[in-house]
This record gives structure tokens, C-alpha cells and sequence, in this order.
């Protein structure tokens, strides 16, 4: 599996992947994930892939290889909505080719495609490519895609990136939001690659591949969890049953007068007992509380 993200921001775009395809106790395999295409001073092009590794291989081979209809190629597209519908066009070739036989074998074709760049002339322009070859684009209300294992570093983005994000800023979310996939997932692994492109540049203007011995990603590992804990350390523990002449300050989860009831089955009569159940608690009661009744 894999892991892959990407943030088209008014600065420009940041693409991060991390390396791993197979994972087990005994065969973790390293592909990288990211190909750039890049013609400085004309465009610059970034494709990340997730899903069959050979798959993804062939597609990137036919892009980088072969004109499509009417001679066009990634290298000649006008725009980058052409370059994604030759890409999408190549997954298709390699669908129709490929796939009656790998589902012989009981393997679905399966491929995800986060494509994105600038080409001069336009924008900055950032794709998600399906695997029937059709496609979405990222627009402000949605400035980021994902591909392979999401979940885990989706909420950070969701809560810190916007098109006003700064690169750098956009840079160190998707490390933290790789970081939570690496800490849940042993199918996404180390090494990473980050490619940071400033708008209107028209060539790669900072990447870096980052190992376990790269420093900033060590520090950003280590502050987050610290600061993560430190935060949700410093959250009001609930207040249960809370009076209801509680202040309006008082973290109230459940007050005394709440008809929360949870859905109950009743034990067999030979099984019941009969011990009361225990009274709620009153805010009075509560740890720390200097109320009395």
C-alpha cells in the first residue's frame, strides 16, 4: 500500500509520497511513488501513483514513451486538463490490455493517480485520475487529494490547510499527516519524497528525499506527539450529571434533569437480580468540585 498526498495552494503545489508497496514480517518492498516531468521554462509536472505497482509502472512507461491521438504527449499538451486526459487515456490502454487477464488471477486492476503542475500559460492545476481513466480537479473549496491509506492523516488537513496556507506551512502539515499514517499503518514506510513547487517557476524549486535520519522529520515525529498529548492533557475532563443551576461555564456532558437513556434488554426472569443500580452522580460529587448539596 502506499500513501500519497497533494496541496494546490495560491503559492503553488506540494507533493508528498512515501515509498513502501509491500509490507509483512518478512517482505517490505521500496518503490518510489513520485516521477517529475519537468521542461524548465515550460512546465513542470508531477505524477504520484497508488495501487498495483505494475499497473502504475505501465502507465507511466506509455506517458513517458508513446505520442497519443493526433501526436499529443505530456510534453505537448497546451494545457494541463490535456495532459490529464492523455493520462487518463494511457490507463485505459493499459485496462483494456491487462485487466481480462489479471482478473483471471483474482487481482482487480487497481490504480489511483494524483497528477498535478503547471504548464506556461495557465495556473497551476492539480488532478485526481481514476482507474476507468476519468478524473476530478482541485478547486478552493477542496485544495488537496489523497491516494492510499487517507484516513489516517486526513484530520489534520482538514483542520490547517487552505489556499492562503503558505508552502512551507502546507509542507510541514502533509509531514505530520504522513507521520500519523506511518504511526497506524505498517503498509506505508519510509523513505518519503517532497517536492515544493512555487508558482510561475516552471521547474522544481525545492525536493528532498527524507530518510529516518532526516532531522526535521525526527523533530516534527517527536514535537507532534509531545504537543498532541500536551493539548488533549489540557482539555476539561466531562462533567457528568451536572445540576441544573450548574454555572454556564461547567463542562456539562450529561445534566441531572437529561432523559439519556441507553436502548436496554431486559435479563431473563430466572437471571434477574436484585441490586438497585447506582444513583447518578451530582455535580457536587464530582473530583475537585468545592460544591455542596
Amino acid at each position: 500500500m502506499t500513501y500519497c498526498v497533494a496541496m494546490r495552494l495560491d503559492a503553488g503545489l506540494v507533493f508528498l509520497s512515501d515509498s513502501r508497496t509491500n509490507a509483512g514480517v518478512d517482505h517490505v518492498g521500496t518503490f518510489r511513488k513520485m516521477t517529475v516531468f519537468e521542461n524548465p521554462g515550460d512546465r513542470m509536472m508531477v505524477l504520484m501513483t497508488a495501487g498495483n505497482l505494475s499497473i502504475s509502472q505501465s502507465v507511466r512507461q506509455l506517458i513517458t514513451e508513446e505520442n497519443g491521438p493526433g501526436g499529443k504527449s505530456i510534453w505537448t499538451a497546451e494545457s494541463m486538463y490535456e495532459a490529464a486526459q492523455i493520462i487518463g487515456e494511457a490507463v485505459r490502454t493499459v485496462h483494456k490490455r491487462d485487466a481480462h487477464t489479471l482478473e483471471k488471477f483474482g487481482i482487480d486492476f487497481n490504480l489511483n493517480i494524483i497528477f498535478g503542475g503547471q504548464i506556461k500559460g495557465e495556473r497551476c492545476r492539480l488532478f485526481q485520475i481514476y482507474a476507468p481513466g476519468n478524473f476530478i480537479e482541485a478547486h478552493s473549496e477542496t485544495s488537496y487529494f489523497q491516494i492510499g491509506e487517507a484516513k489516517y492523516g486526513k484530520p489534520i488537513i482538514d483542520r490547517v490547510v487552505n489556499p492562503s496556507t503558505s508552502l512551507n506551512e502546507a509542507a510541514k502539515c502533509a509531514l505530520i499527516s504522513m507521520d500519523s499514517t506511518l504511526r497506524s499503518n505498517i503498509s506505508v514506510g519510509l523513505p518519503l519524497d517532497l517536492l515544493i513547487y512555487e508558482t510561475d517557476q516552471l521547474a522544481v524549486t525545492r525536493f528532498v528525499t527524507i530518510d529516518e535520519k532526516n532531522k526535521y522529520f525526527q523533530m516534527i515525529r517527536n514535537t507532534w506527539g509531545q504537543q498532541l498529548k500536551a493539548v488533549f492533557e489540557g482539555i476539561a475532563d466531562p462533567v457528568w450529571d451536572a445540576a441544573p443551576e450548574a454555572d454556564a461555564d461547567v463542562n456539562t456532558l450529561s445534566a441531572a434533569n437529561s432523559r439519556s437513556q441507553p436502548i436496554r434488554v431486559l435479563p431473563p426472569a430466572g437471571a434477574a437480580t436484585t441490586v438497585a443500580p447506582a444513583a447518578p452522580q451530582t455535580l457536587a460529587q464530582q473530583p475537585g468540585s468545592n460544591r455542596q448539596h
